[in-house]
């Protein structure tokens, strides 16, 4: 008897010590944690906060050995660098500007305009070699821009679109388009057929049953796929570099890497240009967060 009551006296300290150690060890496993992220945060983010003080420090600070993080004089000289040129009049990198946001807008809005119907044929409809379909204008994505590019030079000579907008809006809406239809199958599929089969019963048409019931519940989808897309546009370079030749519809990107190169680069410039580059995707994404965040989860969520 006597043992027992020490078992069962000794035995409570010690269910008692259990959660402590598992509280302690939380602790440290949750520290640890925050310590890493810190590490990769400071890492991933070392690059933009290089460049965002670059493009405010005189050209002398810039190149100064050993490099000033602080104490730097600021000047604004580069950012207008970007937007006014020498004669006083527009200068080629904002031009390059005005070219990336009609390029990417407009490629983009045509990549939603079409893949989106798409999207929802291969949806609700039954198509013969469905998976083949789908998979065939999947496989058109696998190839990189520079395997192709030389196929598309020589065809866009032949009917006239080297070195124009209309040549690089169409080539990235063919680009962005298998994405969309392949991003927005999955958007649809989480939509119940049955709320269109509802609104015909009440005489809407399939289209109209599409347009006012189905569409508004793909807006978190179409604006998450509308910012990877438009990203894409954004940022391309290949197709750019080769495709244009000329400041008038030369894009940002070959414009920026254009800066780098020759007897002496401009830093300054190169940074405040790329910040300026940056700023229209970040603040869309940002306008568009609470879609882009609902966008992802819907597509996550199995019926």
């Amino acid at each position: 008897m006597a043992v027992s009551v020490d078992e069962a006296v000794s035995a409570g300290p010690a269910g008692d010590r259990r959660p402590t150690v598992r509280r302690r060890g939380g602790r440290g496993r949750a520290m640890l944690e925050i310590a890493l992220l810190t590490v990769l945060a400071v890492v991933m983010l070392f690059p933009v906060l290089w460049m965002i003080e670059t493009s405010i420090k005189e050209n002398r600070d810039v190149y100064a050995i050993p490099a000033e993080f602080i104490g730097f004089t600021v000047t604004m000289e580069h950012f207008k660098d970007v937007f006014v040129g020498p004669d006083g009049g527009r200068s080629a990198l904002s031009v390059a500007f005005l070219n990336s946001a009609l390029v990417a807008g407009l490629s983009t809005v045509l990549a939603t305009l079409l893949g989106v119907p798409a999207a929802w044929a291969y949806s609700r409809f039954a198509v013969k070699a469905k998976k083949d379909q789908l998979f065939f204008i999947l496989s058109t994505r696998f190839m990189p821009p520079v395997v192709v590019v030389i196929p598309i030079f020589l065809m866009y000579r032949q009917i006239g679109l080297i070195d124009s907008k209309l040549g690089l809006i169409l080539i990235y809406t063919a680009y962005n388009l298998p994405f969309t239809i392949w991003m927005m199958k999955g958007f649809v599929d989480e939509v119940p057929a049955e709320y269109e089969d509802a609104a015909m019963l009440d005489g809407y048409t399939r289209l109209q049953a599409f347009r006012r019931f189905t569409l508004p519940l793909l807006v978190p989808g179409i604006a998450a796929t509308a910012v990877f897309a438009l990203i894409f546009s954004w940022n391309e370079f290949v197709f750019a570099i080769f495709l244009t030749s000329s400041d008038s519809v030369r894009t940002a990107p070959p414009a920026i890497a254009g800066l780098i190169g020759g007897t002496t680069t401009d830093w300054g410039l190169v940074g405040a240009a790329s910040v300026v580059f940056a700023l229209p995707v970040l603040v869309f994404a940002y306008l568009v967060r609470k879609h882009l965040v609902a966008g992802v989860t819907l597509g996550a969520v199995r019926r």
